[in-house]
């Protein structure tokens, strides 16, 4: 299946929503209600945050962030990561 999703160019877009998907789990409850919208595109990570505070907390964690997300995923899917307010 991973060949096919390869060769055909859509393993990329698999792994993007596998991301999104993977933010409530590995954020937790509390981070997940304070995120307004999560996405990846081109391998770069963006959340939207409705907190201040917590949108710092994540801007100087972000690279634990990515590794996170990639470890839940199974794969590099995201190189970097963008946190908004």
């Amino acid at each position: 299946m991973l060949a096919f999703l390869r060769e055909s160019g859509l393993e990329q877009s698999v792994l993007d929503v596998q991301v999104e998907e993977a933010w409530p789990r590995v954020m937790g409850e509390t981070v997940t209600r304070l995120t307004r919208s999560v996405e990846v595109k081109d391998g770069m990570l963006i959340v939207h945050i409705n907190s201040a505070a917590l949108k710092a907390q994540l801007f100087e964690n972000r690279f634990e962030l990515v590794k996170k997300l990639n470890e839940a995923v199974g794969a590099n899917a995201i190189k970097d990561c963008r946190i908004l307010g």
